[in-house]
């Protein structure tokens, strides 16, 4: 559930790791009480990111009139998955930030050069 970790309770988590499986579970102040704490939070944009991603995987095959068998699909999936922690991960080492931070600056990246691509210059 959203905002379920909050400034109220932060602080007694007990935890090394906090793993996002919710949509928004984490409120920004609680995110300030546990980075101060040491507590690493992997956020729900990257750690819940695989039912959406099977949703996409669904739209392709409807829209390209495709049928892939669960083998591809996990293996496309874990394709997709491996290759978001890797730019994720890269992006804590390369900012030196947190994980959200990170996933938030790969997303605006990504962004940024369709945008650029798109673009048809004069």
């Amino acid at each position: 559930m959203e905002q379920q970790i909050a400034d109220d309770n932060a602080g007694r988590m007990d935890a090394r790791w906090i793993v996002e499986g919710a949509n928004g579970p984490t409120t920004p102040e609680a995110d300030e009480i546990l980075a101060r704490r040491g507590i690493e939070v992997i956020p729900d944009v990257l750690a819940n990111a695989g039912g959406v991603t099977v949703s996409y995987f669904e739209w392709v095959q409807d829209q390209q009139k495709l049928a892939w068998q669960s083998a591809e699909v996990a293996a496309r999936l874990r394709m997709q998955l491996d290759d978001a922690f890797a730019r994720v991960s890269a992006a804590k080492e390369r900012l030196d930030t947190d994980w959200r931070t990170a996933a938030q600056a790969v997303a605006i990246e990504r962004v940024a050069d369709a945008s650029r691509l798109r673009t048809i210059y004069p």
